[in-house]
């Protein structure tokens, strides 16, 4: 809860994105952009990406990074971060198991952009940004439930030409999505149901940001049941 005395405001039910810096050095970061850049120049399925589309490695045959020997100080450091979010979340790490299920790399350029989606497979998601300008666009956040909407459709945006508009001014309270502004090294996880987007690239240089879906799966099975079962008691048929 986070209660705000000055305008007599009680914040409830925060979501809560975790950011940090991973801390690795330009010539490390340099190794895995051209890495990149590699995997894109031998992209499996080209036309898939649309022309404004931003392009991902995990629908041209590069979904699986974090098995990747260069890429595996990056994703020991992250798996530290992911730890450190769940445990402000008031998870107990000692009872689960981290899997990466897939990870993947985003290169946006120009006017290219990720329309707004979730991750509803996995559990954690991030976006760990290895090349940024500070000029090149946004991660944003989406509020689907908007629970301060005192009237159904009543916060539309402020730029949409129904008449609704001149009923409110945008605030943190009424907002519809939030963006925000990375910076190259930092990590924002999150859970992977949150609905998310990237603003369009507004420059030519290339926005390059690294992904991953995570499951937590229990180590125990008896008496859980919200939880995925240990993999190693599941039977293949």
């Amino acid at each position: 809860m986070y209660e705000n005395k000055s305008v007599n405001i009680i914040q409830l039910f925060p979501l809560s994105i975790y950011r940090t810096k991973i801390g690795l050095t330009e010539n490390e970061r340099n190794i895995l952009i051209e890495e990149t850049q590699d995997q894109k120049s031998k992209s499996k399925n080209p036309s898939y990406k649309t022309k404004t589309g931003t392009w991902t490695g995990d629908t041209q045959g590069f979904e699986f990074l974090h098995l990747n020997k260069k890429f595996e100080k990056l994703f020991s450091l992250i798996s530290l971060a992911i730890k450190k979010y769940t445990e402000h979340l008031g998870i107990n790490n000692n009872k689960i198991n981290f899997y990466y299920q897939r990870s993947w790399a985003t290169i946006a350029k120009g006017n290219e952009n990720i329309s707004p989606h979730q991750h509803k497979q996995s559990h954690i998601s991030f976006a760990y940004f290895l090349k940024k300008n500070v000029n090149d666009g946004s991660l944003n956040f989406h509020n689907e439930a908007l629970p301060n909407e005192i009237a159904p459709g009543l916060f539309l945006s402020t730029s949409d030409k129904s008449p609704s508009k001149d009923y409110y001014k945008s605030n943190f309270f009424n907002a519809r999505s939030v963006n925000i502004y990375p910076k190259v090294d930092e990590i924002y996880i999150f859970p992977s149901k949150s609905i998310h987007s990237t603003s369009p690239n507004k420059t030519d240089e290339e926005r390059i940001s690294i992904s991953a879906d995570i499951s937590i799966i229990t180590k125990e099975s008896e008496n859980i049941e919200n939880l995925i079962t240990p993999i190693d008691k599941w039977m293949k048929f």
